[in-house]
């Protein structure tokens, strides 16, 4: 039997067993479009096409996901987080089965709808909603935990899809790992049990409060700003992660050093994911932001002039520790810019921006390899979009200094 709940929390031994579960599912889940990546290069080969629609296919996995989080989330308040997570179980490893046919419009099927839009969108998004309804007191702590879930994906599974891949062949590791999605989250997701009722109702707002306008500008302004700058760094960051391996290949590195990189670069994100957090406390989402772009810029920089194996570890990691911060930082910018009224529609929307950065970023960057041969004018287009990110966060750091002293509205 649980402990039961401390005196006026829903918070108990249950609530850590139901973020444990959770996080191990979140685990296994993110390893699936990390398949593709790993084996980029021989499946490009194998289906005799370019590298560019293949890059499509993983990054339709991302666009997918973040589309279909929405309808998943909303289906799960009905029916229940259970039968939703063995639903995104089954149609992965269903999407794995379909894209290891060995046909081009089978791997995009696979990988966009069945991998992306039905499998994994089942369970990010709502098993963060689940989780967050075991916790009161250390909602935070219990969210971060389960959101490391994809950097243990990326540490975990890259070596083993390399190792796979060199031995069986891509197709034979995809069905493996479909596999070891089915036997693993279907019986975890038998132990997720219903979340419990609050202890005591959230507080609503007794009366309507005047809206101020974030940074002395139109706050959809504002959002839109905030969400083409998502875009823009999103491309850059999805480009190492979709085309490492790849690059290595090229370079004459082994499959399984530029999977044994990528594992690091997502290794040293995961350490690196509290830092970020600690920083962002104390200079604010946007100050934060603009810090872990300009880490992200210089380290694709160095991605372009880089060509030995020593120093690709090296940017890799440096990367890593870059880029982790990011994302969460425009949360915590939301969050102080904006009513927390707004922020059910408002984060999701620029999440869904910053996914579909990453899908253009992995195809973009496929494309202009299939154009150019090589990898240096993607790594460099990468940096042009950085670029244009910091001028545009750069913008709002400035206004939010000079306005400083005006009137903000507070999160909740």
């Amino acid at each position: 039997m649980p402990s039961a709940p401390g005196r006026g929390s829903v918070e108990s031994r249950a609530s850590w067993v139901a973020a444990s579960i959770t996080l191990t599912i979140l685990s296994v889940s993110y390893g699936a479009p990390l398949v593709v990546v790993v084996g980029l290069k021989p499946i490009a080969a194998a289906l005799d096409t370019d590298r560019s629609l293949v890059a499509l296919a993983g990054s339709l996995i991302w666009l997918g996901t973040g589309l279909g989080g929405i309808p998943m989330g909303w289906i799960a308040d009905r029916l229940g987080i259970r039968p939703i997570a063995i639903f995104g179980a089954a149609t992965t490893a269903l999407g794995l089965a379909v894209s290891a046919i060995g046909e081009s419009w089978a791997l995009v099927v696979g990988s966009a709808v069945l991998v992306g839009l039905l499998g994994n969108s089942a369970h990010f998004p709502p098993l963060v909603t689940y989780v967050s309804r075991w916790f009161d007191r250390r909602r935070g702590t219990a969210i971060a935990l389960i959101s490391s879930g994809q950097y243990i994906a990326g540490v975990v599974w890259p070596a083993v899809f390399g190792r796979g891949i060199s031995e069986f062949g891509w197709q034979a590791t995809m069905l493996g790992f479909a596999v070891v999605v089915s036997a693993t989250i279907v019986p975890l997701a038998l132990f997720l049990r219903p979340p419990p009722q609050p202890v005591r109702a959230e507080a609503a707002a007794a009366h309507p409060r005047r809206r101020a306008q974030a940074l002395r500008l139109q706050p959809n302004l504002v959002q839109a700003m905030l969400c083409a700058a998502a875009f823009l760094c999103c491309v850059p960051m999805a480009m190492p992660a979709a085309h490492l391996v790849a690059l290595c290949s090229d370079l004459g590195i082994p499959a399984t050093r530029g999977a044994a990189m990528l594992s690091l670069l997502l290794g040293c994100a995961f350490v690196s994911r509290m830092f970020w957090g600690w920083l962002t406390d104390r200079i604010g989402g946007l100050g934060a932001v603009f810090a872990g772009s300009a880490c992200q810029a210089l380290a694709i920089g160095a991605f372009v002039v880089t060509q030995n194996e020593s120093g690709l570890f090296t940017v890799s990691a440096v990367y890593g520790l870059g880029f982790s911060g990011i994302i969460p930082a425009y949360v915590v910018a939301i969050r102080e810019l904006f009513p927390s009224a707004e922020a059910s529609w408002r984060v999701p929307t620029l999440l869904f921006t910053g996914m579909a950065g990453m899908a253009f970023g992995g195809w973009f960057a496929g494309a202009l390899y299939d154009h150019f041969g090589f990898y240096a004018p993607a790594f460099a287009a990468g940096a042009f979009f950085n670029l244009a990110n910091l001028s545009v966060i750069g913008f709002l750091v400035l206004r939010q200094a000079r306005q400083s002293r005006a009137p903000v509205v507070l999160p909740a």
